[in-house]
């Protein structure tokens, strides 16, 4: 599988967590999918692809995936962010190109 065909995957993965997250409230909307889908985007870097969300006016970041092998990581690894410019480098939180669970909130806790 292609590398932005599998972080399409993940980003879709996340925003159905989101409108099923949604559905079991009371404020589920025929378009949460979408909503939440356009409002996910990527920022590319030299060693990781940070994916924020804008919400409510404010951007944050949902977590980050590694874009090439290196001693740790390998490539495709989801990771969670420490802060906005860096992931947790302590776990890889699953691979993209592997079975991985996460949530629209972002990378599972491990």
């Amino acid at each position: 599988m292609e590398f932005d065909t599998a972080v399409d995957n993940l980003l879709d993965a996340a925003a159905t967590d989101y409108a099923q997250w949604r559905a079991r409230g009371d404020y589920s909307s025929a378009n949460d999918f979408d909503d939440f889908r356009n409002n996910i985007y990527r920022d590319g870097g030299r060693k990781y692809l940070r994916i924020t969300k804008s919400q409510g006016g404010q951007q944050c970041v949902w977590g980050f995936v590694v874009l090439a092998d290196g001693p740790k990581f390998k490539c495709g690894d989801i990771l969670k962010a420490a802060s906005w410019a860096s992931p947790a480098t302590n776990k890889a939180r699953g691979n993209i190109f592997e079975e991985y669970d996460v949530r629209w909130t972002g990378p599972n806790y491990l």
